[in-house]
């Protein structure tokens, strides 16, 4: 007889993989965040991939604008590829925020996750959460929420760590002419530090991290989600990498990456948006310092919260027309 299977990787109790490949995953999460729902937006849920049986959830302030539609921005949210949902509470209070403070529709999808289903399967499903609002903008039975009061034509993609990764993909897709969405315009991306990764460790990678977001928790990321048989410079994973396309030729809408001064990402984010700025792309860089991973999205009604409210409201504003 053989022996039986180990605990081979474990995130926190939440997602636990096995010698012979089996995965668990816990309902319990590890931390507690309190919801923060004042009643001034309003969500519900819905199917948009019935295949794999993949929900998104729409928010919408219940003030309506004073003047003009509600942009709608597609929030992708973070956790490695690996963990993570609409449903949960810093996702959820991420998502509150978002509709109240920038007055948008909100759109956030959830995707397959790794190692159950590895990259390129999220992007696949990130996509398909746009393609679902096409599908919306043209039927004749449209969900009412995105039938009026919305403005199509100003559609925005804010992705946090992962997420970000996964907007940057879907920027590359549409730059280089792989996806067509009319009705609906993409008019920028916001990319809160994305989790991009590589064979060679930055400064940012080499320096201090907390007791959460550390080198070894992102390293176990990757091995759970890079395609079998990929490095860390895999295309989905360094966009500059030895085999990564150039994105000089593409045409790439308004990007803004977000970042906090003090977490690991730092220096790819960084490096990320001066390469882009280099070529020529319309590319904003915007750091908080002595902020760690995850300061917007993990409480999103703190000081600096605001400020990258304030930012991603300008970004908006100057890329809607």
């Amino acid at each position: 007889m053989g022996s039986a299977p180990h605990l081979v990787e474990d995130f926190q109790g939440v997602l636990q993989v096995y010698s012979d490949g089996s995965v668990l995953r816990s309902t319990t999460l590890p931390f507690h965040i309190p919801l923060h729902d004042d009643g001034s937006v309003v969500w519900k849920d819905f199917l948009f991939h019935k295949h794999h049986n993949l929900h998104l959830r729409l928010y919408k302030p219940v003030v309506p604008p004073t003047k003009g539609n509600l942009p709608i921005l597609f929030y992708f949210h973070g956790g490695g590829f690996c963990v993570g949902s609409r449903t949960w509470p810093n996702c959820h209070n991420c998502c509150l925020r978002l509709a109240s403070g920038l007055g948008a529709l909100v759109v956030a999808p959830d995707f397959r996750l790794a190692p159950e289903h590895r990259l390129p399967a999220a992007v696949e499903d990130a996509v398909s959460s746009l393609k679902w609002l096409q599908g919306q903008a043209v039927s004749e039975d449209c969900e009412a929420w995105l039938s009026e009061g919305v403005d199509l034509n100003r559609v925005f993609v804010v992705g946090d760590s992962s997420g970000g990764n996964m907007a940057h993909q879907v920027a590359v897709q549409m730059g280089a002419g792989l996806l067509e969405l009319e009705p609906i315009r993409v008019r920028g991306f916001v990319l809160m530090a994305p989790f991009f990764g590589g064979t060679v460790r930055t400064r940012s990678e080499e320096g201090p991290s907390d007791t959460t977001f550390n080198l070894e928790l992102f390293d176990r990321f990757w091995r759970l989600s890079i395609p079998e048989g990929g490095t860390a410079d895999h295309p989905l994973v360094n966009p500059f990498g030895p085999s990564s396309p150039s994105l000089e030729p593409l045409k790439l809408n308004a990007i803004l990456v977000v970042v906090g001064g003090n977490e690991l990402l730092k220096d790819r984010a960084e490096q990320y948006a001066k390469r882009l700025k280099e070529m020529g792309k319309g590319t904003e860089y915007v750091e908080f310092k002595g902020e760690g991973h995850g300061f917007f999205t993990n409480d999103p009604y703190s000081d600096a919260a605001t400020a990258v409210l304030l930012v991603i409201k300008c970004f908006i504003t100057q890329n809607s027309y």
